[in-house]
């Protein structure tokens, strides 16, 4: 066969995606992009999604866990970045991304940025509230510092502490101050002092230093372990004009070792002088006391000429009061007396017993009318009910079938017949007598009509 008229080559998906993402990655192997970041999502995975747009185009990213792990920042939409990362095509969807390994912020320093986020975030949850921040002792004995061991830091809050009041007991607690593994010293340094030592104040301090060596101090870690101690936590890091999280959150900050070391002692010279001050002051003040006092017994002293003559004079006026007093009970006694005598004779007057035998033989009076009017008045009815009963005796049919009458009724209904006109030749009837009844046949019926 020719050139011309051989069979085109045709791919299977899969090899055509294979060969676009070699091409890709041979041609794009480590790339810097800069871009504004849309659609951004953080899953539990831990991996970060986003769309790096630009204002005619835009193209997927991803920055896988091991990556975003380091980033001193959380990204968010509408951020500005320099990135940096390779092209990479997503088989399954068919789909280019660039996989990032850097993120830059665009304006603003990545430490900078993550220390207003942390400072943010923790403003928010309280953390930095000045309601929640212990007092400081006045005069601290023992002292918790939570330094380098080598640092100057130590050196100069020393040396203040040293001049200043030299009784006072220091306990270092050496930690790393700077790199990765400084945040943990701090946090179980805080910890440890917390839990086994009994110190009045825990001072966290170092040296001065970039962003960058003193970003161990502006750990969110780090802030919750300082409002987690129970002892007051001061905080003294670099130079006045470093603020980091650590001076934020703890309970007092000291703009460098050394005023950390003022602010907890004052000299002491200072103290004995104010102590001298404050004794001569008592002094004066007691002396005073006493003179004042001194006046005021001679005064009464003075005024007390002759107790005995006063005294006598008390005694005659009590026996006057008492005789006085003694009279002036027995009259009110005796007055009280007459007037319960003349009550209880009104009482006897008014006694209720008199009154319920009155009210007796009143009762028994009424009691007696009422029974005779009651017999009297039962005698009266029982002469008309007595007629009435020998009339209704009289009328009763028992009283009539007694004088020779009786009653005959038909059978079987056991109607009253009341003329002969009303029964036959044959029926059966029944007879009652005053005593007993007689069941009859009719013969014969006799009448002014005659029936056979």
């Amino acid at each position: 066969m020719t050139k011309e008229t051989q069979a085109p080559k045709i791919y299977s998906v899969s090899e055509l995606t294979k060969k676009i993402q070699n091409a890709l990655e041979e041609r794009f192997d480590v790339l810097w992009l800069e871009g504004e970041i849309s659609n951004f999502s953080a899953p539990v995975s831990g991996h970060y999604y986003m769309a790096l747009k630009d204002e005619r185009a835009q193209i997927r990213a991803v920055m896988f866990r091991s990556q975003a792990h380091h980033l001193m920042f959380l990204p968010k939409n509408g951020m500005k970045i320099l990135a940096r990362g390779r092209l990479g095509l997503y088989a399954p969807r068919g789909e280019y991304q660039i996989i990032l390994d850097y993120i830059e912020p665009m304006g603003v320093g990545a430490l900078a940025l993550a220390f207003e986020q942390l400072k943010k975030k923790l403003a928010a949850q309280g953390v930095f509230d000045k309601a929640i921040k212990k007092p400081l002792p006045f005069l601290p004995q023992y002292v918790a510092v939570i330094s380098s061991p080598t640092g100057a830091a130590i050196r100069d809050f020393l040396k203040v502490i040293g001049r200043r009041f030299a009784n006072m007991e220091i306990i270092l607690i050496p930690v790393r101050v700077q790199g990765d593994e400084a945040v943990s010293d701090m946090v179980e340094a805080l910890d440890l002092v917390n839990r086994e030592l009994k110190v009045d104040v825990i001072v966290l301090t170092r040296g001065g230093g970039s962003l960058e060596d003193l970003w161990a101090f502006n750990h969110e870690d780090l802030a919750l372990a300082i409002r987690r101690s129970k002892i007051p936590v001061v905080s003294a890091v670099g130079h006045e004009i470093d603020i980091t999280i650590s001076d934020l959150a703890a309970d007092f900050r000291a703009p460098t070792p050394s005023a950390a070391a003022e602010l907890l002692v004052a000299e002491k010279a200072t103290l004995v002088n104010r102590l001298d001050e404050i004794k001569a002051r008592l002094i004066s003040g007691i002396m005073n006391n006493i003179r004042y006092g001194a006046q005021r017994l001679a005064h009464l002293i003075r005024l007390l000429k002759d107790p005995k003559k006063r005294i006598a004079e008390s005694w005659m006026r009590l026996d006057e009061k008492h005789s006085r007093l003694i009279k002036t009970i027995y009259s009110a006694i005796s007055d009280k007396q007459k007037d319960l005598d003349h009550e209880q004779r009104s009482l006897l007057a008014n006694s209720p017993v008199v009154r319920i035998k009155s009210m007796g033989q009143k009762i028994d009076f009424h009691k007696h009318a009422l029974v005779t009017s009651m017999e009297n008045c039962l005698k009266g009815m029982r002469s008309p009910l007595s007629l009435l009963e020998k009339r209704l005796t009289d009328l009763s049919p028992l009283s009539v079938l007694k004088r020779g009458y009786s009653i005959t009724r038909r059978l079987p209904e056991k109607t009253v017949i009341r003329d002969c006109f009303t029964l036959n030749k044959g029926d059966r009837v029944q007879v009652l007598l005053s005593e007993g009844e007689i069941e009859c046949r009719v013969e014969k019926i006799t009448g002014e009509q005659t029936k056979i």
